[in-house]
This record gives structure tokens, sequence and C-alpha cells, in this order.
């Protein structure tokens, strides 16, 4: 039987890449579940009408942010921080950065929530949300935004988890909880039987109900010490060293979220004003776009206790050959799915809608982004190994340049009477540019060395 130890040395010496795709394997599972809640859920609001398909295009780039600061960013953070301290054989440093790290999630998921709850309204109207669309994204709003402190948590708990090594206890609880969310989102909002039909609002807290459970059984499982740390509350103490640890990377892998959510969010601005069509449109293949996170996701942090690990051991030749080999794993993920869509890009967006005027545009989306998939899937997923290397200012860069390259070339378009088709080409030509940035800086950056 393999010991905690034996299992922590194999991911220091085994092979990288059977190594690789053993930890990954797992999350990428769950990431696929994470897939089917986003189709689920914009199903169910593709049966209550066009209006509300429009709405959750306003609604889900600050939703898909919450996800992508709490797992891909600061969960990056937390995990390259426990696996540097492992790496090194500080068992004990190891479990004090848990305990800041729920600090952190639980501290950022409060002002998350209360900030969206507050602002939500106003964000959506800014971005062309008019009469029955801001009326619905607002109400849907309310109540998912509500509960992103829950988010916060159960990423938290699962980076954690991660950050020694165990892919497998995180991956099967959100599997667990986004099965759970496809039935009860479906339940709640189309209604079934006995049980009223509460729309938008109703797929919400379908949501923030399974959210909650897997919170609940994550923290019972690090309470009861069955991983390889053991979350001992009365013991508590803040430390300065130990949240600099974390947010060091954690706080500046944060803004390339960001940047790409204010992509999203100028492009919605921008089509907004093309009339609900597009709007619906475009969200449907903006929805398969934030998809491909996830996927990227599950090779991505894979990779960061490999390299993390690698790096708190002195192994920094190792850590790199781990970022590139999941790099172009995920290219490669990614890539099959852009040829897919491209050559068949009913396949998605049948599934959501049968309005020929909204097909029309949702086929211009995908023809044009999908051949572009690969770039991102590699600059995405070489940004999470950066982060187990704690270097993840050239990444984080490599996003401003798409999001000055997006503000910049969109208003030029917008200005000159750009189309849709003109949008699109824009959005796959920054894809590129993200991918190739990312991999330069990651290619020319200076790995060095560093331990608990």
């Amino acid at each position: 039987m393999n010991t905690p130890s034996t299992d922590l040395q194999r991911l220091l010496t085994a092979p990288i890449l059977p190594t690789l795709l053993r930890l990954a394997a797992p999350n990428v599972l769950a990431m696929a579940m994470s897939v089917l809640v986003g189709v689920a859920e914009i199903y169910y609001v593709g049966q209550m009408g066009t209006a509300p398909l429009a709405a959750l295009a306003l609604v889900f780039p600050f939703a898909m942010l919450t996800q992508m600061m709490s797992a891909g960013a600061m969960g990056g953070g937390v995990s390259a921080a426990i696996s540097r301290a492992l790496g090194a054989k500080d068992v004990g440093r190891a479990h004090t950065l848990m305990q800041h790290a729920l600090v952190i999630g639980l501290s950022a998921g409060l002002v998350y929530s209360l900030l969206f709850v507050w602002a939500g309204p106003a964000l959506y109207a800014l971005l062309g949300g008019r009469d029955a669309v801001l009326h619905e994204a607002t109400a849907y709003g309310q109540v998912v935004f509500s509960g992103a402190v829950l988010i916060w948590l159960l990423n938290t708990l699962a980076s954690i988890l991660r950050g020694t090594g165990n892919m497998k206890t995180p991956s099967l609880t959100l599997m667990v909880t986004a099965l759970l969310q496809i039935l009860l989102s479906g339940l709640l909002g189309l209604g079934a039987g006995p049980i009223p039909a509460m729309g938008m609002v109703g797929v919400a807290w379908g949501q923030l109900l399974a959210t909650a459970a897997g919170v609940a059984y994550l923290g019972a499982y690090l309470l009861q010490g069955q991983g390889r740390l053991k979350l001992q509350v009365a013991t508590f103490a803040l430390e300065k060293t130990m949240f600099a640890d974390i947010l060091k990377v954690g706080a500046m892998a944060c803004l390339s979220p960001v940047q790409s959510v204010l992509a999203i969010l100028i492009f919605t601005g921008l089509l907004a004003q093309q009339g609900t069509e597009a709007l619906a449109g475009y969200g449907i293949g903006q929805r398969l776009e934030f998809l491909l996170i996830p996927i990227a996701f599950g090779i991505g942090v894979a990779a960061v206790p490999m390299v993390g690990m690698a790096m708190g051991a002195g192994q920094v030749d190792r850590a790199r050959r781990v970022a590139w080999t999941a790099g172009w794993v995920s290219a490669g993920n990614l890539g099959l799915i852009g040829a897919v869509v491209t050559l068949a890009p009913d396949v998605w967006a049948g599934m959501f809608t049968q309005d020929e005027a909204v097909l029309v545009f949702a086929r211009q989306y995908l023809v044009t982004a999908g051949p572009a998939f690969a770039f991102f899937g590699l600059g995405l997923t070489l940004y999470f190994a950066s982060q187990g290397a704690g270097q993840v200012i050239g990444p984080v860069l490599a996003g401003t340049v798409r999001l000055v390259l997006v503000a910049g070339a969109g208003f030029w378009l917008a200005q000159h009477g750009g189309t849709a088709q003109d949008f699109y080409t824009l959005i796959a030509i920054t894809m590129v540019v993200y991918g190739l940035f990312t991999a330069a800086a990651v290619k020319f950056t200076a790995w060095t060395p560093k331990s608990g």
C-alpha cells in the first residue's frame, strides 16, 4: 500500500506524461460535468424564450468570473503554495497555508457576493440590458451572486486537496455537485408535478443548493483528516507570511480572469447594439468559449502540484517539461473541439434554439472562432502551470495584450460599422495572440527554485 510520502515522491520522479494524464483524468471528468451543467442551464433557459436567453448572456460572464477567480486563479495560488511546501518537505507549513487559504476564500466570497448583488443591475443595464431582458437578468443575478461565497469556499477546499496531489476526491465531489445542480436547476426552473416553475430564479437556486452540499462534504473531509492534511481550526493563528505566499501568486493570477471577462463584456456590449437575436446567438457561442476554460483547467490544474513540488525540490528543468507537456495536451484537446464546431456548428448551436435568426449568428461565431481554440487552450494551460512555479506575470501580461487588442480594435469596428462577422474574426485573432504571447512568456521567463 502506498503511503502519502510515496505518492508525493512519484510526482517528483515518475514519467511526466503518464503522471500528468493520471492526475488530469479525474479533473477532466469533473470539468466535463461542469460542461454538462452549462449545456443543461442554457437548455433550460432556452425553453423560457429569447429574452431569458439574452439575459443569461448578460449575467454569465460575471458568474463565470466567480469560478475562474476562485478555482483557476486564487485556487491555483493555493494549490501552488501548498505543493511547494510539500515539495520542500515542510508539512507544518502546508497545514498553516490551508487554514489561511480558507480565510482568503471566505473573505473574497463575501466581498464578491456583496459587490454583485448591489451593482449587478447597473452592470446589466450598462451592457445593453433593457425591459424584459434586464428584469430577467436582475432576478437571476440576485440569487446566483448571493451564493458566491459558497462557490469560493467549494473551490478553495478543492484547491487545497489538489495541492497535495489528491485529484480524485475534489473531482468526484465536483462531479456529484454538478449532477445535483443539473437535477435541481431543471426541477426548480421548469417545474415538475407539484413543484411550480420558477424560471431563471429556479435555475439559480439549483446551483446554490448543490454548491452548499459540496462545501459541506469537502469541509467534513478535511476536518476528519481523511486527506494528507487535516484542518485544525482550534489552533489557528493568522500570519502575514502565509497570506503572502498564497496571494503573491493568487492575487496576480486573478487579473487574468478579470481581463478575460472584460474582453467578453466588451464584445457583449458591442453586439447588444445589433439586436436581441445577435446577442442571443453570441451568447450560445460565448458559452462554448467559457466552457473551454474548464477543459483546459482540468489539465492545467493537474500540472500545478507537479510543477510546484518540482520547484520546491529544486527540479526546475522537470517543472518546465511538465508545463510544456500540459500545454500541448490542452492545445490538442481544444483544437479537436474547435475542428468539430467549425465543420458542424449546429452540433452545438442547434441544441439550444431553433430560431433561425439566432442560429445565423451562433454559426458565424463557431465557424470563425473554432480554429483558434487550440491557441486559447495552450495559453490558458501554460498560465495554470506558471502558477506552480510562482511566475504568473508573463501570462497575465499576455492577457493584457489580448484585452487591449479587443478594446482598441473592437471600438474601432463599432465606429466604422463593423458587422458581427468582423467581431468574431477579432475574437479569433485575439485567441491566437493570447496563446502565442503566453508561450513566449513561459519560454523566456527565468524560473528559480522556491521552497517553503
